[in-house]
């Protein structure tokens, strides 16, 4: 429970560090944003993820914990497609986003902090990073893909087509962005700390160190951006979308979490700090690609961002309430 405690607090301090700077300085902030998302985007993101996972047991994350990291968030995003569809009615687009935001966790910044603290091993971040870079972000975005299509209208009263190169030019955009999100700097530094902890292969010190100390200085870097993003943010501002945001959040928050304990707890036989790792990445909040991604495709982003927010804030009484009952 103490590493619980000191893995939030590690985070709460960063983050509040970063909204009480975008708070006290806006211009300056804005000039931090811009300047430190491609330093974590393309330098410290990925010596962290090359750091993290050659260092990792690949037998371990990728025989239990990335299955269980997988079934999770197939059955959160599957339990809000069916609450969005039957019960709020509504269409593929809207549900497609709010899927993903139900079951797309925030390992990234906040989960490494806490998985360390609290577990005491990276295994169950790299678990929940592979499964999410490089099966289900791409998935979700060809749904987003196919949602995002224009329909052609038929019949009489139909307009005639006026920009027949539209859905083409559209079709190229997506398979881009697709492609980017799998082929992203994250994923390459991911993929060449699989090769190296597959191999056994040694880097040499005087580069090993660099990559170290680029990698230790992402998750501070990150928590701050995160605390500034935060600033000026005002959920429910579409009153129609409190249903869809309410939702989302209680799968995300309280259904995810114990979907992760069940999966983790009788279908592969886990106790003790391993089912804590496996439940507290599910208790974590959404990540903010998911309102990324749903802006690229122009999809309907609103709930994503209210999702992200508010997620962002009832997490940490589901970790603390996580680390109390697996204690």
């Amino acid at each position: 429970m103490t590493g619980v405690l000191l893995g939030f607090g590690v985070v709460a301090v960063l983050a509040v560090t970063g909204f009480a700077t975008a708070a006290l300085l806006p211009g300056e902030a804005r000039t931090m944003r811009a300047g430190l998302t491609p330093v974590i985007y393309y330098l410290t993101n990925p010596a962290l993820m090359l750091v993290l996972v050659a260092g990792t047991d690949l037998r371990a994350v990728l025989g239990v914990y990335t299955p269980i990291a997988l079934a999770t968030a197939a059955v959160a995003g599957a339990l809000f497609a069916l609450y969005s569809g039957v019960v709020l009615r509504r269409g593929a687009a809207r549900t497609a986003v709010g899927a993903m935001a139900s079951s797309y966790v925030n390992a990234g910044n906040i989960g490494l902090p806490i998985a360390l603290y609290a577990v005491g091993s990276a295994a169950p971040v790299v678990s929940v990073l592979l499964a999410q870079l490089l099966l289900i972000a791409p998935l979700y975005l060809l749904v987003f893909s196919w949602a995002a299509r224009p329909r052609r209208r038929t019949g009489p009263g139909a307009a005639p087509a006026t920009r027949a190169a539209a859905p083409g030019r559209e079709s190229t955009s997506a398979g881009r962005t697709i492609v980017r999100s799998v082929a992203n700097p994250v994923t390459i530094g991911t993929a060449a700390g699989v090769l190296l902890s597959a191999t056994g292969l040694e880097v040499p010190e005087v580069l090993w160190i660099p990559l170290e100390m680029l990698g230790q200085s992402s998750v501070p870097l990150l928590l701050l951006l995160f605390g500034m993003s935060l600033h000026g943010q005002r959920p429910f501002r579409n009153r129609a979308l409190v249903p869809d945001v309410i939702g989302g959040t209680l799968i995300k928050v309280a259904v995810m979490p114990v979907l992760a304990w069940a999966i983790g707890r009788f279908g592969f036989g886990l106790g003790g700090t391993e089912l804590l790792g496996v439940v507290v990445m599910a208790a974590l909040p959404t990540a903010q690609n998911v309102f990324l991604f749903s802006s690229q495709f122009r999809m309907p982003a609103n709930a994503a961002r209210d999702i992200v927010l508010l997620s962002s804030f009832l997490s940490f009484p589901a970790v603390l309430l996580t680390g109390l009952l697996l204690h």
